[in-house]
C-alpha cells in the first residue's frame, strides 16, 4: 500500500491548470479579465498558432509594483479579496489567485509591468514553475503577459488541443464576450500578424452592432427594466431573427459571462410560443444585482453562478422579456425606413362613383392633412378616371360588398367606419387588396406592408383564447343546428367524463348514441371553424393528456390548435373592411409579429427598397 505524501508544487499547479486553463481561450479570458480588474481602458491581444505558440495581452492598467511581481505568479496570491466577507460579495472578475500560477506551470511565461510612479518597468520569467529574478525592462504604464508554447511540458494535454484554426475560433469567442461586457474599453485582436478586430470605445448598442452585425441590431429590441435591486438590460432578437444554433447568446451577470440553467429556462419560457420549431433566439443581456445575492465561486472557470433567490430572478427575467417581445408591433420602430413625406396617399377600392375632376389628387392630398399639417388616418376613395364597364366587371367578379357590416372571427369591422382622425397613420397602414388569396397588401407611411392573413389572424384568435381562458371560461356560442358526427367509443366516454372541462373551453358536446356525438355549442371565437374537426382535436387532447395537463402544460398547444381552426383560410375572399379589421387587431395584439408556430406574420417594404428595385433615381 502506497504511503500518503505531499505533491510537489509544480505538479499541484499543473493539476490546477487542467481545470482553470483548459485551452488558449481560457488563458485569454483570465488575462483580459485581470486587465479590466486593473482598470485598463485599452487592451491589445496578439496570438500566433491559435494562441498555442504565442498569447500576449498588453494593457494600460494600474500595473504591478516591483516588490509584488514574484507574488503574481504564485498560487492563491491576489489583491482582490482578503477575507470570507470579500468572497461572499465578489465584485471583480478574478479572485482566486490561481490563473497566472497555472499558466506558469504549463507555459513559458513572461510578465512585464510598470506602475505610474515608476520610471521603468520590471520583468520576470517563469518556466516549469521556476521564476527568474525581476529585471528592468522597457514598457509603457500597464502590464504585458506573454505565454509561449502552451502545455509544452505536458504533452498528454497538448495533444488534446484542436487545430490552430479551431483554437483561434475559441479565442475569438472569448474575446467577443469580454468586448461585449465592457464596451467602454478599446480592444484589439491580432492573429498571425493579421488584425482581426479593432474596437474603439463604444456605446453598448454600437459594440453589439459591431460584433453581431447590422442584421441582429435591426431584428432586435432593446430591454431595460429595473425592479428593486435587480436590473436587466441589453438587446434580444425578435423571433423573425433566430438561429439554428446558440452561437449568438450572451448573458452577463454583473459583467461576467455565464451559462446558467435558471437563466436559460427563463429565456426559453419567454420565447416558448413565438419561436419557430427548433430555432434559437439571439441576445445580449446584462443582469445586475448586489454581489452578495449571487455566488460566483461555483466553477473553476467561473462560468457558472448560483443565485440566492433563483425563483425571483427567473420570474424577473421571464416577465421582462415576455413584456418586451409581447408588446404589439414590437420591433416595428427598429426598422430602418425613410421618413414619411407628402406623397403618401392611402389607396382603397374604387366606389361606384368616382369624381372625374382633374384636381382629384389635390383633393385627396388636402383631405389627407388636417389644419395642423399632420397626417390623418383616413382611407379615401381612389380618384381614378375609370370607365363604368371595367367597374361592372369587377363587381360581377367579386360582388359588391360595400357598406355591409362584416366580421372575421375575432375581428369586427364596418366598411363605413374610419379610425379617429387624430390618431395618425396606423402602423400597418390601410389595406389595398389581397394577393393570391393568401396575403393582404397594405400601404403605410413608409411604403408597402405584406401580411400573411391566416398566420396573423391565427395569432389574434390565439391571444384572445388565452385571455378568455385566463378568466376561467371561454364564451360559448350555441349552434342553431347541432352538428353530429361518428365518434369512437373512447371519445364518447371522454366527452361524458370531461363535461366541466369542455364547458370551460366553450364546447357543449352531447352523446347521441354509443358511437355518435353532437356539437351543440362552440367557442364564440371559433364560429368560422369546422365544428367536427375542432371537437375531435379537443377530445384527442383530453383523452391523451387528461384535463389537468391539457389546461396547464398543454394549454398553449391546445389553444393554438383551436386558433388554427378559427383563422381565415387561403383563398377566402375578404373585403377591405375585413382586411383593415385584421390590421387593426394586429396592432393591438401581443406578439402579433409571429404566428403560433413562430413564423413571421408581416413584412415592411420601404419606398426606398421599392425605388431600388425599379432603379428609380439612377
Amino acid at each position: 500500500m502506497s504511503a500518503i505524501r505531499l505533491l510537489p508544487d509544480l505538479l499541484i499547479n499543473q493539476i490546477a491548470a487542467g481545470e482553470v486553463i483548459e485551452r488558449p481561450a481560457s488563458a485569454l479570458k483570465e488575462l483580459m479579465e485581470n486587465s479590466l480588474d486593473a482598470g485598463a481602458t485599452e487592451i491589445a491581444v496578439q496570438l500566433e498558432g491559435g494562441g498555442i505558440k504565442l498569447l500576449r495581452v498588453r494593457d494600460n492598467g494600474g500595473g504591478i509594483a516591483h516588490g509584488e511581481l514574484p507574488f503574481a505568479l504564485m498560487r492563491h496570491a491576489t489583491s482582490k479579496i482578503s477575507s470570507l466577507d470579500d468572497l461572499q460579495r465578489v465584485a471583480s472578475m478574478g479572485f482566486r489567485g490561481e490563473a497566472l500560477a497555472s499558466m506558469a506551470a504549463v507555459a513559458q511565461v513572461t510578465l512585464t509591468s510598470r506602475i505610474t510612479e515608476s520610471t521603468h518597468a520590471w520583468q520576470i520569467q517563469a518556466v516549469d514553475g521556476t521564476q527568474s529574478d525581476a529585471a528592468p525592462a522597457a514598457h509603457a504604464h500597464g502590464t504585458s503577459v506573454e505565454l509561449r508554447e502552451l502545455y509544452f511540458n505536458t504533452p498528454a494535454r497538448r495533444k488534446f488541443l484542436k487545430s490552430e484554426a479551431t483554437e483561434f475560433a475559441y479565442c475569438e469567442e472569448a474575446f467577443k464576450r469580454i468586448a461585449l461586457s465592457r464596451p467602454d474599453a478599446a480592444l484589439s485582436l491580432q492573429h498571425n500578424n493579421r488584425m482581426v478586430w479593432q474596437l474603439p470605445a463604444h456605446s453598448l448598442q454600437q459594440r453589439i452592432t459591431a460584433l453581431l452585425g447590422d442584421e441582429f441590431a435591426q431584428g432586435a429590441v432593446s430591454v431595460d427594466r429595473q425592479a428593486a435591486n435587480l436590473r436587466l438590460y441589453g438587446m434580444v432578437s425578435l423571433p423573425a431573427y433566430s438561429r439554428a444554433t446558440r452561437d449568438a447568446q450572451f448573458f452577463f451577470v454583473n459583467g461576467r459571462f455565464v451559462r446558467d440553467k435558471v437563466l436559460a429556462h427563463a429565456l426559453r419560457q419567454a420565447y416558448q410560443d413565438i419561436l419557430h420549431h427548433q430555432r434559437h433566439p439571439a441576445f445580449v443581456l446584462f443582469l445586475e444585482l448586489p454581489p452578495e445575492q449571487v455566488d460566483v465561486n461555483v466553477h473553476p472557470a467561473k462560468s457558472e453562478v448560483r443565485f440566492r433567490d433563483s425563483q425571483a430572478i427567473h420570474q424577473f427575467i421571464f416577465h421582462t422579456l415576455q413584456q418586451a417581445l409581447g408588446a404589439p408591433m414590437a420591433g416595428a420602430e427598429t426598422k430602418e425606413t425613410p421618413e414619411p413625406d407628402s406623397s403618401f396617399r392611402p389607396l382603397v377600392r374604387a366606389q361606384d362613383k368616382l369624381r372625374p375632376e382633374s384636381s382629384a389628387f389635390n383633393q385627396l392630398d388636402s383631405g389627407l392633412r388636417r389644419n395642423d399639417n399632420t397626417l390623418t388616418s383616413q382611407q379615401h376613395t381612389m380618384p381614378l378616371h375609370t370607365a363604368a364597364q371595367p367597374l361592372a366587371f369587377y363587381d360581377a367578379l367579386f360582388g359588391n360588398r360595400g357598406g355591409a357590416q362584416l366580421s372575421v372571427a375575432g375581428c369586427q369591422a364596418n366598411e363605413s367606419d374610419e379610425p379617429p382622425s387624430d390618431t395618425g397613420i396606423p402602423p400597418l397602414g390601410f389595406a389595398l387588396a389581397q394577393l393570391a388569396g393568401i396575403y393582404i397588401l397594405a400601404q403605410n407611411q413608409y411604403g408597402m406592408v405584406i401580411v400573411d392573413m391566416h398566420a396573423a389572424h391565427e395569432r389574434i384568435v390565439y391571444e384572445k383564447l388565452k385571455a378568455a381562458l385566463d378568466e376561467q371560461r371561454i364564451p360559448a356560442q350555441p349552434l342553431l343546428i347541432p352538428v353530429s358526427f361518428a365518434a369512437a367509443a373512447l371519445d364518447v366516454a371522454t366527452a361524458e367524463e370531461e363535461q366541466a372541462t369542455l364547458a370551460q373551453l366553450g364546447f357543449d358536446l352531447a352523446p347521441l348514441s354509443p358511437t355518435t356525438l353532437a356539437v351543440r355549442a362552440m367557442p364564440a371565437l371559433l364560429k368560422q371553424a369546422h365544428a367536427e374537426a375542432a371537437a375531435r382535436d379537443v377530445l384527442h387532447e383530453l383523452r391523451e393528456y387528461g384535463a389537468s395537463r391539457a389546461l396547464t402544460e398543454r394549454r398553449n398547444e391546445l389553444l393554438a390548435t383551436l386558433a388554427c381552426h378559427a383563422a381565415v383560410r387561403a383563398n377566402q375572399q375578404l373585403t377591405l373592411a375585413e382586411m383593415n379589421g385584421i390590421l387593426r387587431e394586429m396592432e393591438r395584439t401581443e406578439r402579433s409579429g409571429q404566428c403560433n408556430h413562430g413564423r413571421p406574420t408581416w413584412f415592411q417594404i420601404s419606398l426606398a427598397e421599392l425605388d431600388a428595385m425599379f432603379m428609380r433615381g439612377k
